[in-house]
């Protein structure tokens, strides 16, 4: 059996409001394989984004154990936790987070600068993942020119610049027609086999979550079954 790529035990988390403490994670219990593609779902308020905060090192545990790639996230200092997040993880989000004054290729690039790669080592990796999703020819065009389905291939191939071993995913396709959305779920669900990362998914999206190997449920705080292919419940 492969080793576990995340270990989360006893996790629990809140937040503070007017009303007082809001509990979003209540002793969350969950382990994904190295190279398996996850689907989180869940109503909104569930917790699925603040779990993939917590998974990517972007806030520190509150209670309970995260464990990712060997690392015991809530042990890490703030510098450590950056340089996790820098060459570790790959994120994607909703709304993209393209920087509208640079190029396509000078976006995938600035994840590489980040994490302190060589300028020549950077722009052949850029060249490398933007070949890899399919937008090469595109690389002198900035976001306003791409559509929302390359801007979202374009933050794609920024995530994977630095051959980060967890891909951690929330809404990926949450701003995108039904074919550039079809489109991004093929190119995730590839991940694995193409890249070696392990990949984790929060999505409203059916279509994307029956593409995972295993679906995750989430409610009031909880995981409520794992089941593989299963359909996001409604």
């Amino acid at each position: 059996m492969p080793a576990p790529a995340v270990v989360v035990e006893e996790l629990s988390h809140s937040f503070d409001t007017a009303r007082g403490a809001l509990t979003v994670l209540d002793g969350i219990e969950l382990r994904v394989t190295t190279g398996e593609h996850v689907a989180i779902v869940g109503r909104s308020g569930s917790g699925k984004s603040t779990l993939l905060s917590l998974l990517g090192g972007l806030e520190p545990p509150q209670q309970g154990r995260v464990e990712v790639l060997g690392h015991q996230l809530g042990e890490l200092g703030r510098d450590e936790l950056a340089q996790f997040r820098a060459t570790e993880v790959g994120f994607v989000f909703q709304h993209f987070g393209l920087l509208d004054t640079l190029t396509a290729l000078e976006n995938v690039e600035l994840a590489g600068a980040i994490a302190g790669a060589s300028r020549t080592a950077r722009r052949a990796q850029a060249e490398t993942r933007l070949e890899q999703v399919g937008l090469l020819a595109r690389r002198d065009h900035r976001p306003r020119a791409l559509s929302g389905g390359e801007r979202q291939r374009v933050a794609i191939a920024r995530a994977l610049v630095n051959e980060p071993r967890l891909v951690l995913a929330d809404e990926p396709t949450g701003n995108l027609d039904d074919e550039a959305a079809a489109t991004v779920a093929d190119l995730l669900a590839s991940l694995p086999s193409t890249s070696g990362a392990t990949v984790v998914v929060v999505t409203h999206d059916h279509a994307l979550a029956d593409r995972a190997d295993r679906v995750v449920r989430l409610r009031g705080g909880r995981v409520h079954g794992a089941d593989s292919g299963a359909a996001v419940p409604g």
